[in-house]
C-alpha cells in the first residue's frame, strides 16, 4: 500500500506513522484495495513546517516539506498509485479564529486541493478527513443526529470539509470518511495556538517541572481523547466498511468529559501536591467563550457500533502520557 499523511510530521500524523510502520513488513493495520489488510510499501509525510520531532527512520518513508495550499503539491504527492490519504494538515481553532483568511485558506482551500488530487487519480483512494466536535457549536450534549451549528470559524471550516467528503464520496471520486475528534489530551511537545491547548498544558507542564496558568474556570468541562486512542480511532475509521457508513460519512468519536477541576485533582492524586500546585488560575474571557461554544458531553452510537473506544478515565489519560512521553518519570 501507498499512504499519504498530510500534516504528517505533526503530533498526530507522526504517531499514526509510527503505529503503521510498527506492523510487520508483510502486513499492516490498514485495509487496502483488496478489502483486506495489506503491507505498507510507501508512506509519504507531507508538512509545511519543520518537524518538532525527528521523522521516522524507515526506508519506506518519504518526507515532503511543502504546503498543500499549493494545488500542485497535492497533485504531486497524491498520484495514481496512492491507496489511502489521512488529511491532518490544518490551522487549529485559536489560529483560525484569529486569522480568518488563513483559516479558510488552509482548512478549506487546502482540503479541497487534497480532495481534487484524489479525484484526479485513476484509483479510488480511501480518504480520512480530520474533523472536530467544534462542528456542533454550543450544544452541551451531542448525539449522532445533533445538527451541525458551528460557532467558530474553525468549526465552520470543518463542517464544510465534511460536506465535501460526503459529496466527493457520493460521486465516486474517492471513498471518504470524516472523524470528529474531541480535544486531544495530553498533547506532547510545546503549546500550540489551539484554544483548547491549555487542557494539555495544565497536565503536561506540571509533570515536566514547569508552572502553567489555566484560563478557564474549574467547573468548565472538556470532551477529551488521548493521542493513543485517537491514533486507534483513525485506523478504525479508515477500515470501516463504506456500506456501513452510508452517505453520511462523518463519525463522532466519543471521549470522556472531566471538568478542569477534576483534571487538576487527578493530577494531584497521581503526581502529588508539589506538581499540582504548579497550576495557577488566570481567567481569559475569550478562551472561556470559545471553549463554552464546544460540546461538553457526547454519546455517539455509530462510533460505538464501529468499535471505537474512548479512554476509561482522566487518570488513564494522564498515566498514558507519563508512560508514553515521559518514560514513566515525573519532575518533582
Amino acid at each position: 500500500m501507498k499512504v499519504v499523511i498530510t500534516g504528517g510530521t505533526g503530533m498526530l500524523g507522526r504517531r499514526l506513522a509510527l503505529r503503521l510502520l510498527a506492523a510487520p513488513d508483510d502486513q499492516s493495520e490498514l485495509v487496502g484495495p483488496s478489502g483486506r489488510t495489506e503491507a505498507l510499501d510507501h508512506l509519504i509525510l507531507v508538512d509545511a513546517f519543520e518537524p518538532a520531532e525527528p521523522p521516522p527512520e524507515d526506508p519506506r518513508v518519504t518526507v515532503v516539506s511543502a504546503n498543500i495550499c499549493d494545488s500542485a503539491v497535492a497533485r504531486q504527492v497524491i498520484d495514481d498509485s496512492v491507496d489511502s490519504v489521512f488529511h491532518f494538515a490544518a490551522v487549529v481553532s485559536g489560529g483560525a479564529e484569529a486569522d480568518f483568511d488563513l483559516g479558510y485558506q488552509v482548512n478549506l482551500d487546502g482540503a479541497r486541493n487534497v480532495f481534487e488530487a484524489c479525484r484526479a487519480s485513476t484509483g479510488i483512494p480511501r480518504v480520512v478527513f480530520t474533523s472536530s466536535l467544534a462542528v456542533y457549536g454550543g450544544f452541551r450534549d451531542i448525539v449522532d443526529d445533533t445538527p451541525l451549528t458551528p460557532q467558530t470559524s474553525y468549526g465552520a471550516q470543518k463542517a464544510i470539509g465534511e460536506l465535501m467528503v460526503n459529496d466527493y464520496s457520493r460521486k465516486g471520486f474517492f471513498d471518504g470518511r470524516s472523524l470528529r475528534l474531541p480535544t486531544i489530551v495530553v498533547r506532547p511537545g510545546k503549546p500550540n495556538k489551539a484554544a483548547s491547548g491549555f487542557a494539555s498544558s495544565i497536565l503536561r507542564e506540571p509533570l515536566q517541572g514547569e508552572g502553567v496558568s489555566c484560563p478557564v474556570s474549574a467547573e468548565t468541562r472538556m470532551l477529551i481523547l488521548s493521542p493513543r486512542r485517537a491514533v486507534q480511532a483513525f485506523i478504525d475509521v479508515h477500515n470501516s466498511d463504506a456500506e456501513q457508513l452510508g452517505f453520511r460519512r462523518g463519525v463522532m468519536m466519543n471521549g470522556i468529559s472531566p471538568s478542569i477541576g477534576e483534571m487538576a485533582s487527578a493530577l494531584r492524586e497521581i503526581a502529588g501536591d508539589k506538581v499540582a500546585d504548579r497550576i495557577s488560575w488566570e481567567p481569559d474571557a475569550q478562551i472561556q467563550w470559545m471553549v463554552d461554544s464546544w460540546p461538553w458531553f457526547a454519546d455517539g452510537v455509530r462510533g460505538r457500533e464501529l468499535g471505537f473506544q474512548p479512554d476509561g478515565s482522566i487518570e488513564e489519560v494522564i498515566q498514558n502520557f507519563i508512560d508514553d512521553e515521559l518514560d514513566g518519570q515525573i519532575a518533582n
